[in-house]
């Protein structure tokens, strides 16, 4: 059963009359709430096609969220990301130095990259579909992320806990991120489709 309290699809009707709304769990509905994304267990990922042959993988380091769940209507959830620019992460200096200049992610006029969720809505099962704004270099464009809810839990210090998994792709050139330079074996080294990935984890306000 997903986050948002859904029927049992072996649920039988026998008339119409007998039909009423479906109860939600007392256990999803109380995850209903305000979240804070807790960086230290969570991360923020990308990967791009280098040269056309190869995945060069990275991530944020520095970012803040919030959620609001709504365990018995999906679609009153949101959604809230800010992700500090200058935290990129691809393993080798030299390749964040140059994602971090002007022909890149201008992170020293663009700060920050955020999104802004806009809607949301259950897919069936524990699968779930939110669609935002994603702003980068000042460009705002819509994008829609898949997500999976891994459930929850009480961790040993007592706060009350939500996982998510997400994936999204774009292309980055839909927000003037256009640098490039040609292969002489023919293509381009940086693909213009960008995967994203999300592993969240949530916990509970008041937890």
């Amino acid at each position: 059963m997903g986050l948002f309290g859904r029927k049992n699809d072996t649920d039988t009707v026998t008339t119409p009359a007998a039909a009423a709304p479906a109860a939600v769990s007392p256990d999803l509905a109380a995850l209903t709430g305000e979240y804070t994304i807790d960086p230290s267990h969570t991360t923020i990922g990308f990967v791009a096609r280098h040269a056309m042959v190869t995945n060069v993988k990275g991530s944020f380091l520095d970012f803040t969220g919030s959620l609001h769940l709504d365990g018995s209507e999906p679609s009153r959830s949101t959604a809230s990301l800010d992700i500090k620019m200058e935290s990129i992460d691809t393993g080798n200096a030299d390749r964040d130095g140059h994602l971090k200049s002007a022909d890149f992610f201008k992170t020293d006029e663009f700060p920050e990259m955020t999104f802004r969720s806009t809607e949301t809505e259950a897919l069936g099962g524990d699968d779930y579909r939110v669609t935002g704004d994603l702003t980068i270099l000042g460009t705002t464009k819509p994008v829609t992320i898949d997500l999976e809810f891994n459930g929850s839990a009480k961790d040993p210090f007592g706060n009350e806990r939500v996982g998510f998994e997400g994936k999204a792709e774009i292309l980055r050139s839909e927000w003037g991120l256009t640098w490039n330079a040609a292969l002489e074996t023919g293509g381009m080294l940086v693909s213009d489709k960008i995967k994203l990935s999300f592993d969240i984890s949530a916990i509970k306000a008041g937890s």
